[in-house]
């Protein structure tokens, strides 16, 4: 081994002599192949990396969008000008669809022309300001979505980088002059124009006056005159304050103040209007205006005042059921984003404007709309709408705000995803989508319970009996309940620690398993304990001192539960009311029309919220309870409800439970401070959850031949008890 290695060093030298020469002829031909497969990979990776268009951009960041980079455009006089625009364009006649294709995404592409600087032949820009803050926060906002392609021949919707959101700071012909000459304009076809105010002095066009062809705008001051249906796109004019003040959510229900105006270049004739409303209703509205003490700046665009006294703008707003948009210059007044932001119901009071996003969002849910010849009767309209819908709008307004008014990113993507609903109309957002809040649900865990199947009959429900020592009476619970059909398991929770139950023998035989369990304290939360005994999925919580309840009403209300496995489903329904003399929520346990819990001393849910009580009950909740040793009841509805966003589902005409045999030492609830207790859960619970769960409902389920003229053997709940 050591002479071959040696040999090979000695003779490397003259390693071509060892080896037979090739052929002439083979030489060339093996050359001539590695020269046209290397030739092959170069070309191939030529073509990979290659940009495919000239037009191609890199992604659109910032560095990109500086204006002093930015390549020099001359525009000679007699560059071309777009056509004024035609107001008989819709997306049939003006948008070419098929430029979108088919994608397994539904979603349309968007390219953002390069930024360029645009002058005249003078060197003069075409725009004051070049591009804003909002504007590059809008193409930020598109480039990093999943709308954005920097390939221009994929794309669907062409936006320019030229800045037209005020048309104050643009050269009217200059700017068209340069829409005309961007390389795909195509006379605006599927192009997309951003513009927020509108028109200039004296007569203030409500739709952006640069010609821009058959481009869609996206507007924020349309009225009915401008606003071409089904094509452009109305948008909100954006509150610069929604970027430098934060107004934290507050809870929907009555404000300080009915109705408040805050905007201070309105019309004389409003002004001494609303003067007169104030007048007539004194301290219920708030009438501000500009301060005149403060010198101007941004720290006095934030101050309004009243005789004198200044308060903080945009806060103020939260202090008011009630605010009023009032129309200015402009249709589109950034107010209205103010006013929502706020959680105030906007009165909006210009005739024929076209609201922000209203081809999606239905506005009567977060708003009232009042002609401007009704500002007179302003007080009385607004005062004949019941407080629980002014709770509810206010809720909806603060959400509008969030979702669709908060930030140019929330003002372009809206925009986009509308535009891309009308083209791919089978996978547009539905009403619900862009109407309903996001229910509040925890993300820790995953409910079972939201599946599109009922559950069987079969495995029936776990009676869970919370008791102390009333044995007789518990003994009579258990009999009673044996009878129901779908009975699978009772389940005895002792609640007493100085005591033993009773001895085996003693207990009622039925004909399913009873099980008994011994706590380790005396806490109401017992009842709602995830017990391993619970093997089916429908648990009836029920007292020990319910005798009353009839076999078929147990077993019809375990029939409804199965349809409706989300809710809480029990017999006496209780309402929660605001109590506007005392400004907090009162418990209501007299007969009414409307229902918003059911007790627990009865009543079926899923097992899946012993496990959402126990272990995952907002803030101190739980504690407070068995510390109070009441209100468990109230708790576990607030959890459903905040859950689901449903109502409880009343059974039978149970208005409440009679039991003649107790006395007030027996009953925990008929202690005197019961009801002022309970109101006192309401609020406590309300402040911790931070809003009010709890839905109102008018109807209650009753067996279908219940009040029918029908012989009884012939019904299948015959026996449903009275009040």
């Amino acid at each position: 081994y050591i002479k071959l290695m040696y040999a090979s060093g000695k003779y490397s030298t003259r390693g071509p002599a060892l080896i037979p020469r090739m052929k002439t002829k083979h030489r060339i031909y093996y050359i001539t192949l590695f020269s046209v497969v290397l030739l092959g990979l170069i070309a191939t990776g030529m073509f990979q990396f290659w940009p495919h268009s000239i037009e191609s951009t890199a992604d659109w960041t910032l560095d990109k969008r500086s204006v002093h980079d930015a390549p020099l455009n001359h525009l000679p006089v007699s560059s071309p000008i777009p056509e004024r625009g035609d107001l008989s364009c819709r997306m049939h006649t003006c948008f070419d669809v098929y430029r979108c294709g088919y994608n397994p995404k539904n979603r349309i592409k968007v390219y953002i022309y390069p930024l360029q600087r645009f002058v005249d032949e003078l060197g003069v820009p075409i725009s004051s300001i070049g591009l804003s803050r909002e504007y590059n926060d809008l193409l930020s906002a598109i480039s990093a979505s999943d709308f954005y392609t920097d390939d221009v021949t994929r794309a669907c919707l062409f936006i320019p980088s030229i800045d037209v959101l005020n048309q104050n700071s643009l050269r009217i012909r200059e700017t068209a002059q340069a829409l005309a000459i961007l390389s795909r304009w195509d006379k605006g076809m599927n192009h997309l124009l951003f513009n927020m105010l509108p028109g200039g002095p004296p007569d203030y066009n409500t739709a952006l006056d640069v010609p821009r062809d058959r481009a869609l705008l996206a507007g924020g001051g349309f009225s009915t005159w401008t606003y071409r249906q089904g094509y452009d796109v109305s948008i909100p004019v954006y509150s610069p304050l929604s970027a430098d003040v934060e107004l934290p959510e507050r809870q929907p229900g009555p404000r300080r103040y009915f109705i408040l105006s805050s905007q201070t270049a309105i019309h004389r004739e409003y002004r001494a209007e609303l003067e007169r409303l104030k007048e007539e209703n004194g301290e219920a509205l708030l009438l501000l205006d500009k301060c005149s003490n403060l010198s101007q700046g941004a720290a006095s665009a934030r101050k309004r005042c009243y005789k004198g006294q200044v308060y903080d703008y945009p806060q103020i707003l939260q202090d008011s059921s009630f605010c009023v948009v009032l129309r200015g210059a402009r249709l589109g007044q950034a107010a209205l984003s103010d006013v929502l932001q706020a959680g105030c119901v906007p009165v909006i009071l210009a005739d024929s404007y076209i609201l922000p996003f209203s081809e999606v969002l239905d506005w009567k849910r977060a708003s009232v709309v009042i002609p401007e010849e009704k500002l007179s009767e302003m007080y009385t309209i607004l005062k004949s709408i019941p407080h629980r819908q002014v709770e509810e709008m206010q809720r909806q307004a603060r959400w509008f705000w969030e979702a669709y008014f908060s930030s140019m990113k929330a003002i372009g993507l809206t925009t986009l995803q509308i535009i891309n609903d009308r083209i791919y109309p089978y996978a547009a957002r539905t009403y619900e989508q862009w109407n309903n809040p996001p229910v509040v649900k925890w993300t820790s865990v995953n409910s079972p319970l939201f599946l599109p199947l009922i559950p069987p009959r079969a495995p029936g429900f776990t009676a869970v009996v919370l008791t102390y020592d009333r044995v007789e009476s518990l003994f009579r619970v258990i009999t009673e309940i044996s009878k129901v059909p779908s009975l699978a398991k009772l389940l005895v929770v002792w609640n007493n620690q100085n005591k033993s139950p009773p001895e085996e023998s003693l207990w009622p035989k039925i004909s399913v398993p009873l099980k008994v369990v011994r706590t380790k304290e005396n806490k109401l939360s017992n009842r709602f304990f995830p017990y391993d005994e619970i093997e089916t999925e429908a648990v009836l919580a029920i007292d020990d001192d319910i005798i009353m309840l009839t076999s078929d009403e147990l077993q019809f209300g375990y029939e409804v539960w199965r349809e409706f496995p989300d809710r809480l489903v029990g017999y006496p329904g209780r309402l929660h009311l605001w109590d506007h003399e005392m400004g907090k929520w009162k418990y209501e346990s007299e007969w009414t029309n409307e229902v918003s819990m059911v007790l627990t001393g009865a009543a079926f849910y899923h097992k899946y919220f012993n496990y959402l009580y126990t272990y995952k009950m907002p803030g101190d909740i739980k504690n407070w309870v068995d510390a109070h040793m009441n209100c468990e009841d109230i708790a576990m509805n607030f959890l459903v409800a905040n859950i689901t966003g449903k109502a409880p589902i009343k059974v039978t005409p149970r208005k409440k439970f009679k039991c003649p045999e107790c006395t007030a030492i027996d009953g925990l609830s008929l202690d005197q401070t019961h009801m002022v207790e309970r109101s006192e859960c309401i609020n406590k619970f309300a402040s911790v959850f931070g809003t009010m769960p709890l839905k109102v409902v008018e109807h209650r389920a009753d067996p279908v031949l219940y009040k029918d003229d029908f012989p009884e053997k012939l019904k299948s709940f015959p026996n449903i008890g009275s009040l």
